[in-house]
């Protein structure tokens, strides 16, 4: 039989060295600097498609609030045919729906009666005649380039429209989303 203790001594100042610089335990500068570089590379490719997911979650959270806010005003005006549409998106929305009524239908969230959306606010105008026949929503981000990158609008004929530039008037010469 073969004794390894025989053939590989601990007591040797060599091996006593070898196991010395063997146990060390660490990285060396070099090998952190490496890896905080590629740690920065990752963030800086995943940082920019994090805020533009952000920002198209956004934009879409606009356009179904103002797909909601248009039929709740059809439904307003059904409901309220001598008030026509309303004039206020509170008029739209209501704490104490036993009964509704025209000052609180209760047809869509407080949230979005308060005029601010995940990134965007809500602005009721347009509203003329007795009954109100007419009625303009224009959706605009909070922090362009930030919260939202294009704007929205829409009008009584329920078309959800789009601009790149701030909407003061949502007509047929804004662009149909497409």
């Amino acid at each position: 039989m073969f004794d390894l203790r025989l053939a590989f001594p601990e007591d040797t100042r060599e091996s006593a060295a070898y196991s010395t610089m063997s146990e060390q335990v660490g990285f060396s500068l070099l090998e952190l600097l490496i890896a905080v570089a590629i740690i920065l590379v990752i963030a800086a490719i995943a940082i920019p498609s994090l805020l533009r997911a952000r920002i198209a979650t956004n934009e879409s959270t606009a356009v179904e609030s103002l797909r909601t806010l248009n039929t709740a005003q059809i439904n307003y005006e059904s409901t309220y045919p001598t008030v026509g549409y309303a004039t206020m998106l509170s008029e739209l929305a209501g704490v104490s729906c036993t009964p509704p009524g025209s000052t609180g239908a209760c047809l869509i969230d407080s949230t979005l009666a308060s005029g601010t959306k995940t990134g965007y606010s809500f602005v009721l105008t347009g509203t003329s005649g007795t009954p109100n026949a007419t009625y303009q929503f224009v959706a605009s981000p909070l922090k362009p380039n930030q919260s939202g990158v294009r704007y929205f609008c829409s009008f009584a004929d329920a078309v959800v429209r789009t601009s790149g530039a701030a909407i003061s008037t949502c007509d047929y010469t804004v662009n149909p989303l497409q």
